[in-house]
Protein backbone atom coordinates (compact mmCIF):
# COMPACT_ATOMS: atom_id res chain seq x y z
CA UNK A 1 0.00 0.00 0.00
CA UNK A 2 1.34 3.46 -1.27
CA UNK A 3 0.96 6.62 0.86
CA UNK A 4 -1.27 9.13 -1.29
CA UNK A 5 -0.93 12.69 -1.57
CA UNK A 6 -2.45 15.77 -3.05
CA UNK A 7 0.71 17.67 -4.93
CA UNK A 8 -1.53 20.04 -6.74
CA UNK A 9 -4.49 21.27 -7.37
CA UNK A 10 -6.32 23.86 -10.15
CA UNK A 11 -9.85 25.59 -10.20
CA UNK A 12 -11.85 27.12 -13.17
CA UNK A 13 -14.00 29.94 -13.13
CA UNK A 14 -15.95 30.67 -15.95
CA UNK A 15 -16.19 34.62 -17.05
CA UNK A 16 -17.00 37.21 -14.41
CA UNK A 17 -18.46 37.02 -11.12
CA UNK A 18 -22.19 37.97 -10.90
CA UNK A 19 -23.65 40.09 -8.65
CA UNK A 20 -27.00 38.87 -7.19
CA UNK A 21 -28.40 42.50 -9.22
CA UNK A 22 -27.34 40.59 -12.35
CA UNK A 23 -28.66 37.11 -12.34
CA UNK A 24 -31.78 37.55 -14.00
CA UNK A 25 -29.74 39.13 -16.76
CA UNK A 26 -28.15 35.89 -17.44
CA UNK A 27 -30.76 33.03 -15.86
CA UNK A 28 -33.66 35.32 -18.08
CA UNK A 29 -37.12 36.33 -16.23
CA UNK A 30 -40.38 33.47 -15.92
CA UNK A 31 -42.46 34.62 -18.30
CA UNK A 32 -41.56 37.88 -18.66
CA UNK A 33 -41.48 38.67 -15.14
CA UNK A 34 -39.09 39.35 -11.75
CA UNK A 35 -38.95 36.33 -9.23
CA UNK A 36 -40.73 36.95 -6.73
CA UNK A 37 -38.27 34.04 -4.54
CA UNK A 38 -34.94 35.58 -5.45
CA UNK A 39 -34.71 38.73 -3.03
CA UNK A 40 -35.74 35.98 0.09
CA UNK A 41 -33.78 32.55 -0.96
CA UNK A 42 -30.52 35.52 -1.76
CA UNK A 43 -30.97 36.99 1.59
CA UNK A 44 -30.79 33.47 3.72
CA UNK A 45 -28.47 31.57 1.17
CA UNK A 46 -25.41 34.60 1.66
CA UNK A 47 -24.34 33.89 -1.50
CA UNK A 48 -23.14 37.66 -3.12
CA UNK A 49 -21.26 36.29 -6.35
CA UNK A 50 -20.87 33.59 -8.40
CA UNK A 51 -19.71 32.12 -12.07
CA UNK A 52 -22.02 31.23 -15.12
CA UNK A 53 -20.54 29.97 -18.38
CA UNK A 54 -23.60 32.28 -19.88
CA UNK A 55 -23.27 35.25 -21.79
CA UNK A 56 -25.75 37.96 -20.67
CA UNK A 57 -27.84 37.06 -23.86
CA UNK A 58 -28.47 33.46 -21.77
CA UNK A 59 -25.91 31.86 -24.35
CA UNK A 60 -23.46 28.98 -23.15
CA UNK A 61 -20.13 30.34 -22.94
CA UNK A 62 -18.69 26.72 -21.80
CA UNK A 63 -19.82 23.24 -21.73
CA UNK A 64 -19.15 20.74 -18.62
CA UNK A 65 -16.46 19.09 -19.97
CA UNK A 66 -14.84 22.67 -21.18
CA UNK A 67 -15.03 23.81 -17.91
CA UNK A 68 -13.45 20.20 -16.12
CA UNK A 69 -10.34 20.42 -18.74
CA UNK A 70 -9.74 23.72 -18.32
CA UNK A 71 -9.82 23.05 -14.25
CA UNK A 72 -7.48 20.17 -15.25
CA UNK A 73 -4.89 22.40 -17.50
CA UNK A 74 -3.86 23.92 -14.51
CA UNK A 75 -2.51 20.76 -12.92
CA UNK A 76 0.31 20.67 -15.70
CA UNK A 77 3.81 21.86 -15.51
CA UNK A 78 7.40 20.52 -15.78
CA UNK A 79 6.49 18.14 -12.98
CA UNK A 80 3.59 16.87 -14.82
CA UNK A 81 2.90 17.19 -17.99
CA UNK A 82 -0.24 16.37 -19.87
CA UNK A 83 1.26 13.55 -21.53
CA UNK A 84 2.02 11.86 -17.85
CA UNK A 85 -1.79 11.24 -17.34
CA UNK A 86 -2.85 7.81 -16.90
CA UNK A 87 -6.08 7.87 -14.73
CA UNK A 88 -8.50 10.71 -15.30
CA UNK A 89 -11.55 10.15 -12.67
CA UNK A 90 -14.06 12.84 -12.17
CA UNK A 91 -17.85 13.63 -11.18
CA UNK A 92 -20.13 16.00 -11.66
CA UNK A 93 -24.57 16.47 -11.33
CA UNK A 94 -24.66 17.80 -14.31
CA UNK A 95 -23.13 16.35 -17.35
CA UNK A 96 -23.61 17.77 -20.92
CA UNK A 97 -25.63 14.50 -21.97
CA UNK A 98 -26.31 11.46 -20.32
CA UNK A 99 -24.20 9.57 -23.04
CA UNK A 100 -21.34 9.22 -23.60
CA UNK A 101 -19.64 9.18 -19.71
CA UNK A 102 -18.64 12.42 -18.68
CA UNK A 103 -15.00 11.18 -18.14
CA UNK A 104 -15.19 10.47 -21.89
CA UNK A 105 -16.14 14.25 -23.16
CA UNK A 106 -13.42 15.43 -20.25
CA UNK A 107 -10.80 13.25 -22.14
CA UNK A 108 -11.87 14.39 -25.86
CA UNK A 109 -11.78 17.92 -24.73
CA UNK A 110 -8.21 17.31 -23.11
CA UNK A 111 -6.63 16.07 -26.36
CA UNK A 112 -3.36 14.40 -24.65
CA UNK A 113 -3.45 12.16 -27.87
CA UNK A 114 -3.36 8.98 -25.80
CA UNK A 115 -5.36 6.27 -24.33
CA UNK A 116 -6.27 6.38 -20.63
CA UNK A 117 -7.84 4.83 -17.35
CA UNK A 118 -11.49 6.61 -17.37
CA UNK A 119 -13.75 6.93 -14.53
CA UNK A 120 -16.82 9.27 -13.92
CA UNK A 121 -18.91 9.18 -10.90
CA UNK A 122 -22.50 10.95 -11.01
CA UNK A 123 -24.85 11.75 -8.57
CA UNK A 124 -24.58 14.90 -6.68
CA UNK A 125 -22.51 16.78 -4.45
CA UNK A 126 -20.63 13.71 -3.33
CA UNK A 127 -19.60 13.03 -7.04
CA UNK A 128 -16.67 14.32 -6.48
CA UNK A 129 -15.58 13.05 -3.35
CA UNK A 130 -16.40 9.35 -5.26
CA UNK A 131 -14.16 10.90 -8.09
CA UNK A 132 -11.22 11.36 -5.40
CA UNK A 133 -12.16 8.43 -3.43
CA UNK A 134 -11.75 6.59 -7.26
CA UNK A 135 -8.36 8.08 -7.18
CA UNK A 136 -7.45 7.57 -4.28
CA UNK A 137 -7.81 4.08 -4.01
CA UNK A 138 -6.39 3.70 -7.65
CA UNK A 139 -2.96 4.87 -5.99
CA UNK A 140 -2.65 3.58 -3.00
CA UNK A 141 -3.01 -0.16 -4.35
CA UNK A 142 -0.54 0.49 -6.41
CA UNK A 143 -2.61 0.21 -9.21
CA UNK A 144 -1.51 3.69 -10.71
CA UNK A 145 1.16 6.04 -9.96
CA UNK A 146 -0.80 9.19 -10.21
CA UNK A 147 -4.47 10.28 -10.88
CA UNK A 148 -6.06 13.33 -11.92
CA UNK A 149 -9.52 13.92 -10.48
CA UNK A 150 -11.95 16.53 -10.55
CA UNK A 151 -15.58 17.91 -9.79
CA UNK A 152 -17.51 19.98 -11.54
CA UNK A 153 -20.60 21.75 -12.07
CA UNK A 154 -22.72 23.94 -15.06
CA UNK A 155 -25.88 24.03 -13.76
CA UNK A 156 -26.50 27.43 -15.11
CA UNK A 157 -27.65 26.26 -18.45
CA UNK A 158 -30.64 24.20 -16.21
CA UNK A 159 -31.87 27.22 -14.86
CA UNK A 160 -32.80 29.54 -17.52
CA UNK A 161 -36.05 31.20 -18.02
CA UNK A 162 -36.96 28.87 -20.94
CA UNK A 163 -36.48 25.46 -19.31
CA UNK A 164 -39.57 27.24 -16.88
CA UNK A 165 -41.83 29.34 -19.08
CA UNK A 166 -44.34 26.18 -20.40
CA UNK A 167 -44.95 24.99 -17.13
CA UNK A 168 -45.76 28.29 -15.49
CA UNK A 169 -48.30 29.54 -18.74
CA UNK A 170 -50.20 25.92 -18.30
CA UNK A 171 -50.20 25.95 -14.43
CA UNK A 172 -50.76 29.74 -13.62
CA UNK A 173 -48.04 28.35 -11.24
CA UNK A 174 -46.85 31.51 -9.52
CA UNK A 175 -50.43 32.39 -8.51
CA UNK A 176 -52.02 29.22 -8.04
CA UNK A 177 -49.80 27.05 -6.62
CA UNK A 178 -46.84 29.00 -4.70
CA UNK A 179 -45.59 26.34 -2.96
CA UNK A 180 -44.78 24.22 -6.28
CA UNK A 181 -43.32 27.34 -7.73
CA UNK A 182 -40.82 28.17 -4.74
CA UNK A 183 -39.89 23.96 -5.23
CA UNK A 184 -39.01 24.92 -8.53
CA UNK A 185 -37.30 28.12 -8.42
CA UNK A 186 -35.42 27.49 -5.16
CA UNK A 187 -32.22 26.04 -6.78
CA UNK A 188 -32.33 29.11 -9.33
CA UNK A 189 -30.54 31.32 -7.10
CA UNK A 190 -28.28 29.14 -5.08
CA UNK A 191 -26.08 27.18 -8.03
CA UNK A 192 -23.06 27.97 -9.89
CA UNK A 193 -20.91 26.92 -12.44
CA UNK A 194 -17.13 25.87 -12.04
CA UNK A 195 -14.80 22.96 -12.07
CA UNK A 196 -11.92 22.43 -9.62
CA UNK A 197 -9.29 19.54 -9.51
CA UNK A 198 -6.59 17.67 -7.89
CA UNK A 199 -3.22 15.61 -9.01
CA UNK A 200 -2.78 12.75 -6.66
CA UNK A 201 0.26 11.26 -6.42
CA UNK A 202 2.42 8.72 -4.64
CA UNK A 203 4.98 10.66 -3.16
CA UNK A 204 4.99 14.44 -1.65
CA UNK A 205 6.49 17.27 -3.81
CA UNK A 206 9.49 18.62 -3.05
CA UNK A 207 9.83 22.30 -1.70
CA UNK A 208 5.95 23.22 -2.41
CA UNK A 209 2.35 22.57 -0.34
CA UNK A 210 1.31 18.41 -0.68
CA UNK A 211 -1.63 17.06 1.54
CA UNK A 212 -1.73 13.45 2.39
CA UNK A 213 -4.92 11.86 2.53
CA UNK A 214 -5.30 9.48 5.60
CA UNK A 215 -9.31 8.77 4.48
CA UNK A 216 -12.15 9.13 3.00
CA UNK A 217 -15.46 8.08 4.36
CA UNK A 218 -18.91 7.20 2.62
CA UNK A 219 -22.27 7.36 4.83
CA UNK A 220 -25.45 7.03 2.83
CA UNK A 221 -29.11 7.28 5.12
CA UNK A 222 -31.22 6.37 1.77
CA UNK A 223 -32.18 2.96 3.89
CA UNK A 224 -34.08 5.79 6.43
CA UNK A 225 -35.18 8.80 4.61
CA UNK A 226 -36.88 9.50 0.95
CA UNK A 227 -35.40 11.57 -1.63
CA UNK A 228 -34.66 15.23 -0.84
CA UNK A 229 -33.33 16.41 -4.19
CA UNK A 230 -34.14 14.74 -7.44
CA UNK A 231 -34.04 15.47 -11.11
CA UNK A 232 -34.98 13.85 -13.92
CA UNK A 233 -38.35 12.41 -12.11
CA UNK A 234 -41.14 13.77 -9.96
CA UNK A 235 -41.97 13.19 -6.38
CA UNK A 236 -45.34 11.13 -5.39
CA UNK A 237 -47.18 11.60 -2.39
CA UNK A 238 -45.89 8.62 -0.75
CA UNK A 239 -42.06 9.64 -1.17
CA UNK A 240 -41.20 7.43 -4.45
CA UNK A 241 -39.77 8.82 -7.56
CA UNK A 242 -41.51 8.48 -10.66
CA UNK A 243 -39.05 7.75 -13.22
CA UNK A 244 -38.90 10.82 -16.61
CA UNK A 245 -39.24 7.12 -18.85
CA UNK A 246 -42.18 6.67 -17.07
CA UNK A 247 -44.23 10.02 -18.36
CA UNK A 248 -46.21 10.49 -21.55
CA UNK A 249 -43.36 13.08 -23.60
CA UNK A 250 -45.52 16.11 -23.49
CA UNK A 251 -45.34 16.17 -19.75
CA UNK A 252 -41.59 16.12 -19.50
CA UNK A 253 -41.95 20.23 -20.36
CA UNK A 254 -45.12 21.00 -18.87
CA UNK A 255 -43.78 19.08 -15.42
CA UNK A 256 -40.71 20.07 -15.79
CA UNK A 257 -39.57 16.82 -15.15
CA UNK A 258 -36.61 17.41 -15.85
CA UNK A 259 -35.83 20.55 -13.85
CA UNK A 260 -33.57 19.85 -10.18
CA UNK A 261 -36.12 20.37 -7.45
CA UNK A 262 -35.28 20.20 -3.72
CA UNK A 263 -38.30 19.63 -0.47
CA UNK A 264 -36.61 22.09 1.51
CA UNK A 265 -38.71 20.50 4.17
CA UNK A 266 -37.23 17.29 4.64
CA UNK A 267 -33.68 19.38 3.92
CA UNK A 268 -33.90 21.16 6.94
CA UNK A 269 -35.13 18.35 8.93
CA UNK A 270 -31.91 15.88 8.22
CA UNK A 271 -29.20 18.00 6.21
CA UNK A 272 -27.11 18.59 9.68
CA UNK A 273 -28.53 16.24 11.81
CA UNK A 274 -27.25 13.12 9.64
CA UNK A 275 -23.79 15.14 8.63
CA UNK A 276 -22.64 15.53 12.68
CA UNK A 277 -24.15 11.83 12.67
CA UNK A 278 -21.83 10.35 10.29
CA UNK A 279 -18.58 12.96 10.98
CA UNK A 280 -19.32 11.81 14.40
CA UNK A 281 -18.77 8.19 13.26
CA UNK A 282 -15.71 8.67 11.07
CA UNK A 283 -14.23 10.23 14.77
CA UNK A 284 -14.90 7.29 16.42
CA UNK A 285 -14.02 4.80 13.65
CA UNK A 286 -10.49 6.70 13.42
CA UNK A 287 -10.07 7.56 16.75
CA UNK A 288 -9.79 11.30 16.23
CA UNK A 289 -9.13 14.11 18.60
CA UNK A 290 -11.37 17.47 17.36
CA UNK A 291 -8.96 19.33 18.81
CA UNK A 292 -5.96 18.17 16.77
CA UNK A 293 -8.08 19.70 13.53
CA UNK A 294 -6.98 22.65 12.06
CA UNK A 295 -8.69 23.26 9.07
CA UNK A 296 -12.02 22.57 8.97
CA UNK A 297 -14.03 22.95 5.17
CA UNK A 298 -17.26 21.88 5.23
CA UNK A 299 -19.56 22.29 1.72
CA UNK A 300 -22.52 23.69 2.38
CA UNK A 301 -25.37 24.61 0.10
CA UNK A 302 -26.41 27.94 1.89
CA UNK A 303 -25.00 30.52 4.42
CA UNK A 304 -28.62 29.53 6.08
CA UNK A 305 -26.89 26.88 7.57
CA UNK A 306 -23.35 28.02 8.87
CA UNK A 307 -24.38 28.42 12.72
CA UNK A 308 -26.24 25.48 12.66
CA UNK A 309 -23.84 23.21 11.73
CA UNK A 310 -21.30 24.29 14.10
CA UNK A 311 -23.95 23.60 16.65
CA UNK A 312 -24.85 20.01 15.66
CA UNK A 313 -20.97 19.33 15.33
CA UNK A 314 -20.66 20.27 18.69
CA UNK A 315 -23.82 18.36 20.49
CA UNK A 316 -21.96 15.20 18.91
CA UNK A 317 -18.50 16.58 20.71
CA UNK A 318 -17.01 18.18 18.21
CA UNK A 319 -16.81 21.98 18.91
CA UNK A 320 -14.56 23.37 16.06
CA UNK A 321 -13.76 27.41 16.75
CA UNK A 322 -15.04 29.85 14.37
CA UNK A 323 -11.41 30.44 13.49
CA UNK A 324 -10.77 26.74 12.06
CA UNK A 325 -13.77 27.51 9.46
CA UNK A 326 -13.27 27.72 6.06
CA UNK A 327 -15.68 29.10 3.47
CA UNK A 328 -16.08 30.33 0.48
CA UNK A 329 -19.64 30.29 -1.06
CA UNK A 330 -19.99 33.72 -0.83
CA UNK A 331 -18.01 34.25 -3.33
CA UNK A 332 -18.06 31.94 -5.77
CA UNK A 333 -21.77 30.32 -4.96
CA UNK A 334 -22.69 26.56 -4.27
CA UNK A 335 -20.90 24.34 -7.24
CA UNK A 336 -22.07 21.09 -6.05
CA UNK A 337 -19.71 18.51 -6.79
CA UNK A 338 -16.93 20.93 -7.61
CA UNK A 339 -17.19 22.92 -4.05
CA UNK A 340 -14.76 20.97 -1.74
CA UNK A 341 -11.95 21.23 -4.71
CA UNK A 342 -12.86 24.44 -4.80
CA UNK A 343 -12.34 25.80 -1.36
CA UNK A 344 -9.39 23.27 -1.24
CA UNK A 345 -7.70 24.93 -3.94
CA UNK A 346 -8.27 28.42 -2.52
CA UNK A 347 -6.36 27.18 0.84
CA UNK A 348 -3.84 24.95 -0.44
CA UNK A 349 -2.66 28.23 -2.30
CA UNK A 350 -3.16 30.73 -0.30
CA UNK A 351 0.01 30.03 2.22
CA UNK A 352 -2.17 29.41 5.32
CA UNK A 353 -1.07 26.02 5.36
CA UNK A 354 1.65 24.82 8.24
CA UNK A 355 3.46 21.31 7.94
CA UNK A 356 1.91 18.69 10.35
CA UNK A 357 -1.84 20.56 10.34
CA UNK A 358 -4.64 18.63 9.53
CA UNK A 359 -7.43 19.97 7.20
CA UNK A 360 -11.08 17.72 7.72
CA UNK A 361 -13.34 17.86 4.72
CA UNK A 362 -17.12 17.30 4.98
CA UNK A 363 -19.71 16.96 2.07
CA UNK A 364 -23.18 16.42 2.35
CA UNK A 365 -25.38 15.28 -0.26
CA UNK A 366 -29.52 16.13 0.13
CA UNK A 367 -30.25 14.04 -2.87
CA UNK A 368 -31.21 10.74 -0.57
CA UNK A 369 -29.04 12.29 2.52
CA UNK A 370 -25.69 10.41 1.60
CA UNK A 371 -22.05 12.01 3.43
CA UNK A 372 -18.32 11.89 2.94
CA UNK A 373 -15.47 13.31 5.13
CA UNK A 374 -11.60 13.21 4.51
CA UNK A 375 -8.67 14.24 6.82
CA UNK A 376 -5.54 15.69 5.30
CA UNK A 377 -2.04 16.32 6.47
CA UNK A 378 0.35 18.70 5.71
CA UNK A 379 3.07 17.97 4.43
Amino acid sequence: MYDVFITKASKYLPNEPVANDEMETYLGLINDAPSKARSLILRNNKITTRYYALDKEGNPTHSNAQLTAKAIEGLFDENFKKEDMKLLSVGTTSPDQIQPSHASMVHGELNIGKSIEINTATGLCNSGMNALNYGFLSVRAGVQESAVCAGSERMSAWMTADKFNHEAENLKLLEERPIIAFKREFLRWMLSDGAGAFLLQNKPRENQISLKIEFIDFYSYAHEIEACMYAGCDKQEDGSLKSWADYPSDDWLKQSIFAIKQDTKILDKYILVKGAESLRSSFDKHNLDPEKIDHVLAHISSGYFKEGLKEEFAKKGMDFPWEKWFYNLSDVGNIGAGSIFIALEELMNSGKLKKGEKVLLCVPESGRFAYSCSLLTVC
